[in-house]
């Protein structure tokens, strides 16, 4: 799929764990783990949102298109 999740990298730049991130964000462990490893479908803008808040960042921070052609 050509859109790429960094969560894992923004993550790891804010030294914030998965749990941290699922309490801040009211996202199960589960969903929020499926979306990290890239496993993710789609994303709701409200989700993204949350996330972006808590991680102090932009949604192109989070996700990337990379053009396989």
């Amino acid at each position: 799929m050509p859109i790429i999740v960094n969560l894992d990298v923004m993550m790891a730049k804010r030294k914030i764990s998965l749990n941290e991130l699922s309490e801040k964000v009211e996202l199960t462990l589960s969903n929020l783990s499926i979306l990290k490893t890239g496993k993710a479908k789609a994303i709701r803008f409200s989700t993204l949102e949350a996330i972006c808040k808590a991680l102090n960042c932009q949604p192109a921070d989070i996700l990337e298109y990379i053009d396989e052609t």
